[in-house]
């Protein structure tokens, strides 16, 4: 019986890993003597690892599939809340914002919650912003001049605490006094903690636009000079005093934290988009 073809001369290919790079055995063929030098310089070409889209042109920023589930990144958002509180301040304050910013506030139970910050002559606004319904749902005013202590530094917890976070923030503490009352220390929905902390918001790197707004950098030296301002067109005690501004951790004393690692873990603090519920 005849064959139709020798198999004689053909070598068994050994088939690589993804991702391996390295030449094997199999892949030195031989070269006849002869050949030119373009040839070799050509197969070696042949064999090396391609050059990606994303290293010859790298993007700083959050892909864009990443962003859209956050509603304040939805086109025209973030600019509602802005000429919001602006009209708000100039009709209930007769004031002027002079800085916006977009930060995450981190409560006394480590809970992080999204906010719309704003400084303008005489008062540090915090507002919790629906950016669902693009509303406003709260304000807290604090005045610049009670304003004693600015603190920047990392996160720092007890050492038994469960839920701990990484970074930086900023603490911003006013009032008479500087010890934090233990009825609202242990109570996670108190509105009379004397302090506000700040970290960088997650949406810091979809945009330049939000790169802008949401620097905590940005926010610290806007604020250092407002309340020094502050103090000394103040008619009250601490006129002529400046405020206090120090680099040192950041004291959050949570100890369980269940609340904050269910409610952090699925970013309950955010306006964000859940998803659809039926079928």
């Amino acid at each position: 019986m005849s064959t139709i073809g020798s198999f004689e001369g053909f070598q068994p290919v050994a088939l690589k890993p993804d991702g391996d790079d390295h030449p094997s055995e199999t892949d030195r063929l031989p070269t006849e003597e002869g050949s030119s030098c373009t040839n070799s310089v050509a197969s070696r070409m042949a064999r090396q690892p391609s050059v990606t889209e994303a290293a010859l042109y790298p993007n700083p920023y959050t892909p864009t599939h990443c962003t859209r589930k956050y509603f304040v990144t939805r086109p025209g958002a973030i600019e509602t809340a802005r000429e919001d509180l602006e009209n708000h301040v100039a009709k209930t304050m007769a004031e002027v914002v002079r800085g916006f910013w977009l930060l995450t506030e981190v409560d006394h139970w480590n809970n992080e919650k999204e906010r719309v910050v704003a400084i303008t002559d005489n008062t540090l606004l915090i507002c919790k912003y629906d950016f669902i319904m693009l509303s406003c749902v709260q304000f807290q005013r604090i005045p610049l001049s009670s304003i004693y202590h600015i603190c920047l530094g990392k996160f720092a917890f007890p050492g038994t605490s469960l839920d701990k976070r990484q970074g930086e923030g900023i603490r911003v503490s006013w009032g008479e006094s500087k010890e934090h009352p233990i009825l609202s220390r242990w109570n996670p929905w108190s509105t009379e903690v004397p302090y506000a902390t700040f970290t960088e918001h997650p949406m810091k790197n979809s945009s330049e636009k939000f790169s802008d707004i949401c620097k905590m950098s940005a926010f610290t030296a806007k604020l250092v000079p407002a309340v020094q301002n502050a103090y000394e067109t103040s008619s009250g005690s601490r006129r002529g005093k400046g405020v206090m501004v120090s680099t040192e951790p950041i004291l959050i004393e949570t100890y369980t934290g269940l609340m904050s690692f269910i409610g952090n873990r699925n970013k309950l603090g955010y306006s964000l988009a859940r998803g659809s519920i039926g079928f």
